[in-house]
């Protein structure tokens, strides 16, 4: 691994612990239709560190992927200017961490960019997570 690429890991798991999880949980606690679109399935992580959507999407689905995914962009640009990082990097990590973190019952997209269930099983991860 990278000095670089560790630095990334490193603060994206510190984040990642202080903030509960990475940004999705913390915008949970704020927006219940997004808690509501998680649970229910409509929405997941993906491994880019950004959430997609997962059914066909709705004017009120976008409007929550889209607010989140900008939140997260700026979070990823801030943090990957504090560790030398580029933001796909960053977000990268972040996405890794964000799918390891699903609850069973909750989508998120594989490696092979189809969208899964996350059981009691770990998930399927990129192999460049760390």
């Amino acid at each position: 691994m990278t000095k670089n690429l560790t630095r990334v890991v490193l603060a994206a798991t510190a984040f990642a612990t202080v903030a509960g999880g990475l940004a999705a949980p913390a915008y949970a606690q704020r927006d219940p239709a997004y808690a509501s679109a998680r649970s229910a399935g409509l929405v997941g992580e993906k491994m880019d560190g950004y959430l997609g959507i997962v059914v066909a999407s709705t004017p009120e689905l976008q409007r929550i992927v889209n607010d989140i995914n900008i939140k997260r962009r700026a979070l990823y640009s801030e943090r990957a200017r504090a560790t030398n990082a580029t933001i796909e990097e960053y977000a990268l990590t972040a996405g890794c961490q964000a799918i390891l973190k699903t609850e069973p019952g909750e989508k998120y997209q594989a490696p092979d960019g189809s969208w899964q269930t996350r059981t009691s099983a770990p998930p399927q991860r990129d192999s460049r997570c760390p």
